[in-house]
This record gives C-alpha cells, structure tokens and sequence, in this order.
C-alpha cells in the first residue's frame, strides 16, 4: 500500500504531466531505507516505462531562483543547490512541493560526517582525505558565494532556509539524485528518475531525451551526472560509456493513469528536446526489483558519491601514491638514484594517474598493478651498468613517439614495442615483487592496529541500518583485501618470473648442445 508521501508523489507527478506505466510499483520502505521501484509484470527491453517534461525538473533554469542564480553568476552544482534551497524555503508554495516532500532532509554521505566520524571510520580508506578536503571547499564556496546573497534585498532570502547546514544537505541530495538534463538545463533534480536504485553493472532501465518532433532519440543519452561534488576523487570510478539498446516499443507499458500528449509539455529548453524516456535495457521479471546504474563505480565512489557500499564490487581499486614509492625508494636508494631513474621513466612518456596535482598508481580489485608502476619500479631496480645503457639508447633513439614500453632480455639487449604489447611478466622479477610486498605493507599501515580480520569480525556483527559504521567497514574490507591479492599477485609473479626464466636457461642450454 502506498504511504501518504508517495500518494502527495503521485498526485503531483499528474499535474506536472509526468507519465510512468502502471507497470511499476513503488514501495517505500517503513525502516526508512528508501523507495523501491518492482516490476508489477514481466518489462522486456525496449518497454518505455516513463516520460518526464524537462519543464518538471528542477534545474538552474525552471527554478524561482534563476534571476537570483544568474545575478550572482552561479552556475554548476554551485547554482543547482541555490535552486533547491529556495524552492525548500517556499514550502507548499514551491511547483516542487509535492516532489520535494518525498526527499530526506539529506542524504547520509561522509561529507556530511563529523571529522572526528572521518577520522575514527574512513581512516586509511580513498575517502578520509578528499572527503575531509570536500567539507573544507564546500564551506568556503558556501561563505563566498551562498553568505552574501542573504544581503541581495530584491530577494528576501530567509537566513534560516540558506546556513551552512542547509547548504551541505542540498549538496549531498545533488551529489546523490542529480542528472545531467541537458546542455541548456545543466545538472538537475530528474522527478521519479531518481527513485530507482542503483546497481553496479546491473542497469535495467535507462534515461534519454525524446525529440519533440518525432518519437525519436537524441543523439545525447541523459546519465546520472559525473560532476555532483565539486572536487574530483582520485579517479576511483569508471564511467560506463553505455551505447543505448532501446528497442522499436516506444509506448508505455500498460495502461497509464496520467497519459498525456507532448503538446501539453511546456518547454523551457531552448534545444529540440523537451521530454525525457526512461526506457527497458533488459527483461525484469514480475516482482523483481527495477534498477539504474549511476556508473561502474568502486565502493569509494559509491560511497563518496552516494552513501552505500556493495559487497564483492569489481569495480574497487586502491590507490599507491607517487609519494609512499618515493618514501620506500628513500630507505635504500639516494635521492640522485631517484631523481634520474624517475627522469628516464618520464622520459619514457610514462606518469601515472593525477588528480588534484596528485600522482598516483591503480592497483585493481584482483590485486594486479598498474603497468606505469611496474615500470617505474623495473627502472629504480635496474643495475647501475644496465641504467645507463638503457639510458643511452633512449636518448639516441630520440624517443618522442608516445608511451614506449622497455623490456630487458636476459642478455641485456633492449627490444623496444608498444604499450600495448609490454609483457607484465617479464617485469615482474624477484626485486619488483619484493617491492611490492613492501609496498602493500606500507599502504595498510594507514589503516591503524586493527587487522583485516578485526574489520571483517566487526562487519559480521554491524547491522546495515548502521548506515555510516556498516558502509565505512565495507569500504575498508574491500580495500584490504585488494592489499591481500596484490601481495599474492607479487609472491605468484616472482614465483613465475623464475621458472621463465629457468625455463629460458634450458632452451639455451638446448641450443648450445
């Protein structure tokens, strides 16, 4: 049975003219877990279960606001909170009220967390220094741009409805619900859009623009916006680049309560898109429940992005820093034996991954290293005698053609080839895996005293109702266990390193005879 904010839900979806098939079923949960969309009968792809006016999102430019936005020069996920912190300020007088009265407060993201919560659950994690850099961005965006439109007379804002706290809520229900809508809208609140759960690699149903002179797509599909938080993380995610599979069906499954035609849409967009199809992917069965996919993200994202975890995400990474291998270069080489050999690994187009003027190398959730990183740990473990030779034939070779992979054969001659075709295995001898064993060791340091298996002991135990606990522990599991494969990835990789290479000896031993 429907609660009474999900019938207000209803009701106002009508009036906006918002048409979604009497196909789903949306079922609020009472332990306060959030909507869930089921299939009332079996979906097959190419069903279209919603249509959705760009004029019923709420956006920099349907808002009350926008003359204000404009004036002050906001734009982005800056402008868009503005947005829905005055549209919360009218209360029922706001067009979105019935929408609105669906949303929590906020939603449960680190970056509304306590430091002292960062400190205590995500230390060691991806997420315990960006969040904490997030929080202090945020506060200065929020003094310098949100601070001074209280003194904007022509506008009367209420103090109460525009603090510090107001304006952290309204980012993390963006960083969490938003769409990109379009070029002309922006990022936007997408009504009935942002009911469906997310699920890793698991889309079901898949958002797009309708033409309005025709009842074909645009050429641009409309995804969960890639820019909610105005920092960027460390490159945690992947972005599904998803090519859209909508099939001939074009109509609505089953019959409609608030069918409409587009002429009735008002359109507030200055492109030639003004409703948006939520459109089958895949077959759902009666009864399952209706997923999105916001991206094929790692827990960190997840979590950074939209306050969960899930278990066993092949999406998860962890990340080394350039710093912590120059810290373990430190203790057994000089700072001239760093400098030149990082120099001729960059001379070879190689660097790692940046964000945020941070140097950084992937290690993926089967515990396999970035190649830059193999790379760069062959060069820092290479003989003296063989440095230089190498060296030498970089230099002479005027090596300007991109990223050029090196790998040394057993009679030291230097055979050059394409990223693509470096061998990991040849490089990965027995000081490059010790290397990375002392690596591994050094990164779980961050995560304090606890073992993995205290943090697994203490998940068993967590409800999931824990939110901040549950998701924080989930988050460090996942990332320890990637530290557990990257120390089997190393012990299996020297283990064949040697037999190769006595496999090598053998056959020249063959040869010779």
């Amino acid at each position: 049975m429907a609660t009474r904010r999900l019938r207000a839900f209803k009701r106002w979806m009508r009036s906006q003219g918002i048409e979604y098939s009497d196909a789903l079923c949306f079922t609020d949960s009472p332990e306060g877990e959030g909507i869930a969309v089921r299939a009332l009968c079996d979906l097959k792809v190419g069903d279209m279960v919603a249509r959705i006016p760009k004029a019923a999102c709420l956006t920099i430019r349907t808002s009350g606001a926008s003359d204000l936005i404009e004036s002050a020069g906001l734009g982005g996920s800056l402008g868009l909170a503005v947005a829905l912190m005055y549209e919360r300020s009218l209360g029922e007088d706001s067009p979105w009220a019935g929408y609105l009265q669906l949303l929590p407060p906020q939603e449960c993201l680190p970056l509304l967390w306590t430091l002292d919560d960062l400190d205590c659950l995500l230390r060691g994690t991806e997420l315990h220094k960006t969040v904490k850099e997030d929080k202090g961005i945020i506060y200065e965006d929020w003094k310098d741009s949100i601070l001074p439109l209280l003194d904007s007379p022509p506008f009367n804002l209420d103090p109460k409805c525009f603090g510090i706290e107001q304006y952290f809520a309204a980012k993390s229900l963006i960083a969490s619900r938003s769409f990109e809508v379009d070029e002309y809208h922006g990022s936007g609140m997408v009504p009935l859009a942002d009911l469906f759960n997310h699920k890793t690699g698991a889309e079901d149903v898949h958002i797009t623009s309708l033409h309005s002179y025709s009842d074909s797509e645009s050429d641009s599909d409309t995804n969960k916006s890639d820019a909610h938080i105005d920092t960027s993380e460390k490159d945690m995610l992947i972005q599904d680049s998803y090519s859209d599979q909508k099939g001939p069906n074009t109509t609505l499954v089953g019959k409609n309560p608030s069918r409409g035609s587009d002429s009735d849409f008002s359109s507030v967009s200055r492109d030639d898109t003004i409703v948006l199809e939520m459109v089958m992917v895949k077959d759902v069965e009666v009864g399952a429940e209706v997923f999105n996919t916001y991206g094929l993200m790692g827990n960190a994202a997840l979590l950074h992005r939209y306050g969960f975890t899930e278990p066993n995400n092949p999406f998860d990474i962890v990340n080394i820093d350039m710093e912590l291998l120059l810290q373990w270069s430190s203790s057994s080489f000089s700072d001239r034996h760093r400098r030149t050999r990082l120099a001729l690994w960059r001379k070879l187009d190689y660097c790692g991954c940046v964000s945020q003027d941070t140097e950084y190398f992937e290690i993926s959730s089967d515990g396999e290293p970035q190649i830059e990183l193999l790379i760069l740990l062959y060069i820092m473990l290479l003989p003296e005698d063989t440095y230089h030779k190498l060296d030498l034939t970089v230099s002479t070779a005027g090596n300007s053609s991109g990223s050029i992979g090196m790998i040394l054969s057993e009679e030291g001659q230097f055979m050059w080839e394409n990223a693509s075709g470096v061998s990991k295995d040849l490089l990965l001898t027995k000081d490059v895996c010790d290397a990375l064993l002392s690596l591994a060791d050094m990164r779980e340091s961050f995560y304090g005293s606890n073992s993995i298996e205290d943090d697994i002991e203490a998940l068993g135990k967590c409800c999931i109702r824990e939110r901040k606990l549950y998701h924080s522990l989930m988050l460090r599991v996942s990332e320890r266990r990637i530290l557990e494969r990257l120390r089997t990835y190393a012990a299996v990789g020297a283990q064949s390193f040697r037999a190769a290479k006595r496999s090598s000896v053998g056959k020249k031993l063959k040869k010779k005879k």
